[in-house]
């Protein structure tokens, strides 16, 4: 007779995978791995297309600003992003500026952002490296790709609403 191996759960906290909470703690190990190879591939993209100082959050600020080519306000780019503290974004910005590759011109009382030609040079660059590097050793299937994207966004929703329910605890 032969002994099938059982397949183990990866998990990020064996701890907190309690019955039902087995398959979300696969996704949250997967979800941190993918968010730290992304990260490492990000700068290691951008160091390849010629900056290797900017760090994740600056990229992908940057790719946001430059994105449909249209100014963008803080608040925006805060939205679109998913992220809480403006803060980090507003200095990631002012280092960008630092660099110039993105400027300020003030629109009423909001300050709008674009990517300056460097930066759209920088971007372009970007999108080489990441066509030679990334794109053609991708073997996920587009449309299934799309599926998990969209996976990810609604796990976002979740997440969100989880959080401001623990904050009114």
């Amino acid at each position: 007779m032969e002994n099938k191996p059982t397949k183990r759960k990866i998990v990020a906290s064996r701890h907190l995978a309690t019955t039902d909470g087995w398959p979300l703690s696969e996704f949250e190990f997967g979800l941190i791995v993918a968010y730290n190879g992304f990260s490492r591939w990000v700068s290691r993209c951008m160091a390849a297309s010629g900056y290797p100082s900017l760090s994740t959050l600056e990229i992908l600020v940057l790719h946001n600003i430059t994105h449909r080519d249209r100014g963008k306000r803080l608040s925006d780019i805060c939205f679109i992003l998913n992220i809480e503290d403006a803060h980090t974004v507003n200095y990631a910005i002012k280092k960008l500026m630092k660099h110039g590759l993105v400027t300020g011109e003030k629109s009423g009382k909001e300050m709008l952002y674009s990517t300056t030609t460097e930066g759209v040079e920088l971007c372009s660059e970007y999108r080489d490296t990441r066509e030679q590097c990334l794109i053609q050793s991708l073997s996920v299937d587009s449309s299934e790709l799309s599926e998990i994207a969209a996976t990810l966004r609604t796990l976002s929703g979740i997440y969100d609403q989880a959080a401001r329910a623990a904050s009114s605890l």
